[in-house]
């Protein structure tokens, strides 16, 4: 069982608002879904498109509810622009971090990504060539580094339809970066999803996990899409996703290789639904009780 003084439970603003088809839930308001969150019994968010972009005003619509920022998403251009540009990009995301209390923050590559695309999620699948591959670790040594210096932790977030994806792509990722500067933003649904074993994964590096996103997979659409050529957004729209406990993962054994290795830091439930399906308060809450029931929190 897990402390709940090293570990703390979020849940994402996802599940009622798509931030890549913003028509997914596009009548949930910024307040009814940090009101619901905090009313299924998590403290913590990240940072969805319906979000006020002023630190202050966020800061207090969350502390009324006793949640906060766990972390935010950033798109990293790191294999195709220069490396200065995207620093700049990423220090401005720092800075909003930090003035509302967080010190996490999701790094994920998007240079020839089609997640957001109508391209299909396997057959078009985006890879880097040898050099891309050497510029893109070296920038995010950097771009880690001035994350540390600021008293963040930079957490790569592998994803489907990019060019970290799989098992082999963010073994390389992890062993060609400095493990001072890079963490991962491990995802149980995007490796069981790629057709992944998650737990390989824990059991390698759960030692570099700097956050969690506890999602589950309906194996049975995922197969759908992969014998049709469907894209990643129709997959989510399709339900390919949900929260913990609800789909194929092993989360018992995830949980037990990630005690083993002394994690701290966030449990952030981000399991994207077509909320007009799939109730977000209810998951939400679904997800609450399996959590209680498997990790102690």
């Amino acid at each position: 069982m897990f402390e709940s003084s090293k570990v703390k439970l979020g849940i994402a603003p996802i599940a009622w608002t798509n931030d890549d088809m913003p028509e997914l839930g596009a009548e949930n308001t910024f307040e009814q879904c940090i009101s619901e969150m905090a009313l299924a019994g998590f403290t913590g968010s990240e940072v969805g498109n319906k979000y006020p972009t002023d630190p202050k005003v966020l800061k207090e619509a969350l502390d009324l509810r006793g949640v906060k920022i766990a972390s935010r998403w950033f798109s990293s251009f790191l294999a195709t622009k220069p490396y200065e540009e995207v620093e700049a990009d990423f220090v401005k995301n720092l800075d909003f971090l930090a003035a509302v209390g967080c010190d996490r923050i999701n790094v994920s590559e998007q240079s020839y990504s089609i997640q957001g695309t109508d391209k299909p999620v396997f057959t078009d699948k985006p890879y880097m060539t040898e050099e891309e591959w050497v510029k893109f670790c070296d920038g995010l040594n950097k771009l880690g580094k001035v994350a540390t210096d600021r008293g963040f932790k930079l957490c790569f977030h592998h994803h489907m339809g990019t060019v970290v994806q799989t098992i082999e792509e963010t073994k390389r990722l992890m062993d060609n970066t400095d493990p001072k500067y890079v963490f991962l933003c491990f995802d149980s649904g995007h490796f069981t999803f790629s057709g992944e074993n998650p737990v390989e994964i824990a059991q390698n590096y759960a030692n570099r996990f700097g956050h969690v996103h506890l999602k589950d997979v309906r194996l049975d659409v995922v197969r759908e899409v992969k014998d049709n050529n469907l894209s990643f957004l129709t997959a989510v729209r399709k339900g390919a996703f949900t929260v913990p406990g609800d789909g194929v993962v092993d989360f018992p054994a995830l949980f037990a290789e990630i005690k083993k290795a002394h994690y701290t830091g966030w449990f952030v439930v981000e399991a994207e639904q077509d909320p007009a399906l799939a109730n977000p308060f209810k998951y939400a809450k679904m997800a609450r009780a399996y959590i209680a029931e498997h990790t102690g929190l």
